[in-house]
């Protein structure tokens, strides 16, 4: 029932995503050791809906850099409006 959520506000969260928002991951992403969670920042839009994204360590160094379908990803900004947390 909780995907079942999460699809139905998607469309709306990876809408505004844009180039420098912060972001976080919905999902594991093992091959890459990415949790669920983790946060970087959107450096490109490489197509509607997939970004590439950095994530940096507390020193401000990349440790990975990949591209990211919208719908892996949620903006950690609520620009005026109710931040809606769907875990």
């Amino acid at each position: 029932m909780l995907r079942q959520e999460e699809e139905a506000v998607m469309p709306k969260r990876t809408g505004r995503i844009k180039l420098l928002d912060t972001v976080a991951l919905l999902e594991d992403i093992p091959e890459r050791k990415l949790k669920r969670g983790e946060v970087g920042t959107v450096v490109e839009v490489l197509a509607p809906h997939v970004y590439e994204v950095e994530f940096c360590d507390d020193d401000g160094q990349t440790y990975a850099e990949l591209a990211l379908r919208g719908d892996l990803l949620v903006p950690l900004h609520n620009r005026g409006e109710a931040l809606r947390i769907v875990a």
